[in-house]
């Protein structure tokens, strides 16, 4: 019980990091260990274990795919995704400078300490690092799509969110951003529990988590260093959109008129990072706070190294 009650906080923190954009689910899978298993957990239901699962043979099934695993972790990140989503719309309303301080300490910390799980270091390694910071930092510099709440496009957001969400260093939230939909389906829908919406996004993410977890779980097979060096990049890339200091880029038309969303707010097209103007409380505070997300992956990492 013990175990699964530490999977599901573990869920927990993945959901969180889910909703947030620029924070990747997949990465606090990584960086709390249990990557692999839920990648290769997922994987392994397949058409053997759905015959299990449809033949009433479900201990067979529940044991082919982890499912008791499964089931901790998926729970706590959707207990995590209904219950923070309102909670992080607050905060990123009200205290933006310090929430993204945080999570911009986290993900710094975690550059390091899933990089330093290659254990050697080749010219491949160095060429799948380089690509993996490349594609993140091109990632968080193009311009969002606007929101369409069509079935088909829904579900093709589901299919890349889910994807990107489970890999590290890439956020399905900024993804959702992108493509146009990240405040429709994680603020409207999940709060307003609207399953139209909802509906079509986890149809998706169902049909692209399995899809994308064998071609994951294959490739992490047989090149495991040079997929942790691409991963790892991917997180070192996705630190230009977690930067706490930013001022908003909003869509204009072509006689330079703000383009306004269906409740009359400007759209985001991207950020201008910027450096603080002076050295006043919240750039102490925000600094400390960069400090204690390097420490909270420092301590993580430490209980992990105990526990082995």
């Amino acid at each position: 019980m013990k175990e699964y009650v530490g999977l599901f906080f573990k869920g927990v923190a993945m959901g969180a990091a889910n909703v947030i954009p620029g924070v990747s689910g997949g990465t606090i899978a990584l960086i709390t260990g249990i990557f692999e298993k839920l990648i290769h957990s997922i994987k392994s239901i397949d058409l053997l274990s759905l015959k299990f699962l449809f033949s009433g043979k479900l201990k067979q099934f529940a044991d082919r795919v982890n499912l008791y695993f499964l089931v901790a972790v998926f729970l706590g990140i959707a207990v995590s995704i209904l219950t923070l989503a309102k909670l992080l719309g607050f905060l990123f309303e009200n205290y933006p400078v310090l929430i993204w301080s945080y999570f911009f300490g986290l993900i710094l910390a975690s550059v390091y300490f899933v990089g330093r799980r290659i254990n050697k270091i080749t010219i491949g390694v160095v060429i799948a690092f380089l690509v993996g910071t490349t594609i993140a930092l091109v990632i968080t510099l193009l311009s969002p799509a606007t929101p369409n709440g069509d079935f088909y496009y829904l579900f093709l957001c589901g299919i890349v969110a889910i994807c990107s969400m489970i890999l590290p260093g890439l956020s399905g939230s900024f993804v959702l951003i992108l493509m146009g939909n990240y405040e429709l389906v994680f603020i409207k829908a999940v709060n307003d529990f609207d399953v139209k919406i909802l509906g079509p996004v986890v149809l998706g993410s169902i049909v692209g988590l399995i899809a994308f977890s064998h071609l994951l779980s294959w490739i992490f097979r047989r090149f495991k260093e040079v997929t942790i060096s691409l991963l790892t990049g991917f997180i070192l890339g996705s630190l230009s959109i977690l930067w706490p200091w930013k001022e908003n880029i909003y869509q204009t038309d072509e006689l330079g008129n703000l383009l306004l969303k269906n409740n009359g707010e400007p759209i985001i097209q991207g950020y201008e990072r910027i450096l603080p103007d002076n050295l006043n409380l919240e750039v102490l505070v925000a600094v400390g706070l960069i400090i204690t997300g390097i420490i909270s992956i420092w301590l993580l990492e430490r209980m992990a190294d105990q526990k082995k």
